[in-house]
């Protein structure tokens, strides 16, 4: 793989992808760009959660006025507030109160061990979730890590067996497509798929549209971000920035989701995961041996920084309303790209 710099970069030419489609094929697409399925993610309000105060249920009542699908909730997001710390009874009545507000509730895990996997599918089954994500966050050789997660996920038949939830497994800056795909076909579970994150390949030192392709048979869900792509250590390190103003092709990684799927979308949800200021070093690298060690790491979190904690917070909120924004400019512009062609 060349290690370029990312900010002179050939950008992919989604446009020129949508005029060699068939014109059938061009009307699908511009018909899931105008209807596809966003949800809030927890982690556009990071900060808030961390440190304002906000908890699950002001996530969902963001999610309402700006008339998105759902909601992707971590059982941790909210500190006290969180799912974590919820009885049954008041996980039950999040549940409720997420559905009364007409919305589709997925929730998050960031491991795969016994444990933690179990109480988030009681978590996720006492909300009504129809959706868990998890990612294994282990130290040590990669043959290792994909031989413990096989044995992870190999108990969630036992842990749901009336098959309520799905499951996604995501890409989570330590294994890469080929490692994921392995995973996915050893365990063999209908209802196990993968979770594509628009960035998350970089540090396993995967480019964006190869890696969507390599796993493009098995993508259900989405996380949607952009982010400035740095050397690091002869890999690449991820600065997560405002969407649109980064290294990755957004409208490219669009495109070829959307198209997933003969009869129906094959992509049910995309997070809106805005994570600006998040930093995450290479855990890949172009030099690597055969069987890579991965070192101990913590789950996902954003510095606060040095500013003024109520402006910090102010700028979270504003970045997460303009993301959806510039989402939905992009499948807009998308839709009619493909509409103006001839049918």
């Amino acid at each position: 793989m060349i290690d370029m710099p990312w900010d002179t970069a050939p950008s992919a030419d989604w446009r020129a992808r949508i005029a060699q489609l068939p014109a059938h094929s061009r009307t699908r697409l511009a018909a899931r760009a105008r209807s596809a399925p966003l949800f809030a993610h927890a982690y556009a309000f990071h900060l808030n959660m961390r440190f304002g105060g906000m908890t699950p249920l002001h996530l969902a009542e963001f999610a309402r006025k700006q008339r998105l699908f759902g909601v992707k909730v971590h059982v941790e997001d909210g500190e006290g507030a969180s799912l974590a710390r919820m009885a049954d009874a008041a996980l039950r009545a999040y549940g409720t109160a997420v559905s009364d507000l007409g919305l589709e509730l997925h929730v998050e895990t960031s491991t795969t061990d016994a444990a933690g996997l179990a109480d988030a599918v009681r978590i996720a089954l006492a909300t009504g979730a129809t959706s868990l994500r998890c990612y294994p966050r282990y130290e040590g050789r990669v043959s290792d890590i994909v031989a413990w997660t096989i044995a992870d996920l190999r108990r969630l038949t036992a842990l749901d067996p009336e098959g309520k939830l799905r499951f996604t497994l995501e890409q989570h800056e330590d294994l890469k497509s080929d490692e994921l795909i392995d995973i996915l076909e050893a365990v063999a579970n209908p209802r196990l798929s993968l979770l594509f994150d628009f960035g998350n390949m970089i540090n396993a030192y995967e480019m964006p549209l190869p890696a969507l392709d390599a796993q493009s048979p098995h993508v259900t869900e989405v996380h949607v971000k952009d982010c400035l792509v740095m050397p690091d250590r002869g890999g690449w390190a991820h600065l997560a920035c405002q969407s649109g103003g980064g290294h990755l092709p957004m409208q490219a990684m669009f495109v070829d989701l959307l198209l997933l799927g003969d009869d129906r979308p094959q992509v049910l949800a995309f997070g809106l995961e805005e994570e600006e200021g998040y930093f995450a070093p290479a855990l890949r690298f172009a030099a690597e041996e055969a069987d890579p060690f991965i070192p101990a790491r913590s789950a996902s979190f954003t510095d606060i920084g040095t500013s003024q904690l109520a402006e910090r917070l102010q700028r979270e909120v504003h970045a997460a309303h303009r993301q959806v924004e510039t989402v939905r400019a992009m499948l807009d512009e998308i839709a009619t790209e493909a509409e103006r062609m001839p049918q």
